[in-house]
C-alpha cells in the first residue's frame, strides 16, 4: 500500500508558488523590506496533509493546503508574490530564525520553548491530537495502559512527538522524518499508533476504512494553538499577520481552506 495525495480539482487550491530549496535568503523581514523583495519567504514541510502537501497540477509539482491558502493571503496583504520554500519539518523553525525564510506555516503549535526562538501569530487553529491505529485494533487500544509495549510513531519535532514521549512513555516512540512514511508504518503493521493532530487523522479516516482513530486521545494545554512563526520580535510583521488570521477566522475562511485540502488526501491500496 502506498501514500499519495491527488488534488480532483485544478483551480481550488493551485495558487501559482514558486517551489525552491531551503536555501533561499531574505536581507529582511519586515513588511518595508518584503514589499521592497517583492515576495513573501513561507517555509512549510509539504507532508503533513490536510495543512500543507504536495501534488501534480499540469505535471508540476505544486505546493497545496489550508496554511498555503492562508500564506497567500498573507502575501496578498502585503501586496506581494508568494514564495514556498521547502524543508523538512525540523528546519522550519530553524529557516525562520535565521532570516532564510520570512514566516513558517507547517501546522505549527505555540510553545513556550518555541517561544524562545520565533515571535508567533495569534493562533489561527485549534484541534486535539490523538492516536491514530489499525481500525482492526481500535477496540484493543482504548487507553493510554494499553499501548504499553508497543510501537506509536511520530514526526520528529513536532509537538505529538513530545506528547507521545510524555504520555505513552510505557511505549517505544519511533520518531520519523515525515508523517506520510509514518502513516505507511502503521498501514504496513511496522508501529502500532501514529501520534498526529486530530484534523489530520480525520482526513487519513476518511479515505481508508482500515484506519481509526483511538478513543486513547492525547492532552494538550488550553492555550497550545496552531500559529505562524516569524523572526523573534518581528511587531510590525506579526501585526500583518494577525489582521488576515482575523479576518479569515471571523469569515469562515480557513475552515473552508481545511474543509477543501480534506478531499485530496487519499490512501492507495
Amino acid at each position: 500500500m502506498q501514500l499519495k495525495t491527488v488534488l480532483k480539482g485544478v483551480g481550488i487550491l493551485a495558487l501559482g508558488l514558486a517551489l525552491t530549496a531551503c536555501g533561499s535568503s531574505s536581507a529582511g523581514s519586515t513588511p518595508e523590506a518584503i514589499k521592497e523583495k517583492g515576495k513573501l519567504v513561507v517555509a512549510t514541510s509539504p507532508d503533513y496533509a490536510p495543512f500543507e502537501f504536495q501534488t501534480l497540477i499540469d505535471g508540476k509539482n505544486q505546493v497545496v493546503g489550508a496554511d498555503i491558502s492562508l500564506a497567500q493571503d498573507i502575501a496578498d496583504e502585503l501586496g506581494v508574490e508568494l514564495e514556498v520554500s521547502t524543508m523538512s519539518f525540523d528546519n522550519v523553525l530553524t529557516s525562520v530564525a535565521g532570516g532564510k525564510a520570512d514566516l513558517a506555516l507547517a501546522g505549527l503549535s505555540k510553545t513556550p520553548e518555541r517561544e524562545e526562538v520565533v515571535t508567533f501569530s495569534d493562533s489561527y487553529y485549534e484541534n486535539g491530537r490523538v492516536l491514530l491505529v489499525r481500525a482492526e485494533d481500535k477496540e484493543s487500544l482504548k487507553d493510554l495502559e494499553s499501548f504499553k509495549g508497543k510501537k506509536v510513531a511520530a514526526q520528529k519535532g513536532t509537538l505529538e512527538e513530545q506528547l507521545a514521549k510524555e504520555q505513552v512513555a510505557s511505549a517505544e516512540l519511533v520518531s520519523l522524518q515525515a508523517m506520510g512514511e509514518a502513516i505507511n508504518e502503521l498501514v504496513a503493521g511496522k508501529v502500532d499508533a501514529v501520534a498526529i493532530d486530530e484534523a489530520v487523522a480525520l482526513g487519513y479516516v476518511s479515505q481508508n476504512n482500515k484506519l481509526a482513530i483511538s478513543e486513547a486521545a492525547l492532552k494538550t494545554q488550553e492555550t497550545v494553538g496552531t500559529a505562524v512563526a516569524m523572526q523573534k520580535d518581528n511587531k510590525e510583521l506579526q501585526e500583518v499577520v494577525n489582521k488576515v488570521i482575523a479576518k479569515v477566522k471571523k469569515d469562515g475562511s480557513y475552515d473552508k481552506y481545511l474543509e477543501e485540502a480534506s478531499k485530496y488526501t487519499v490512501v492507495e491500496e
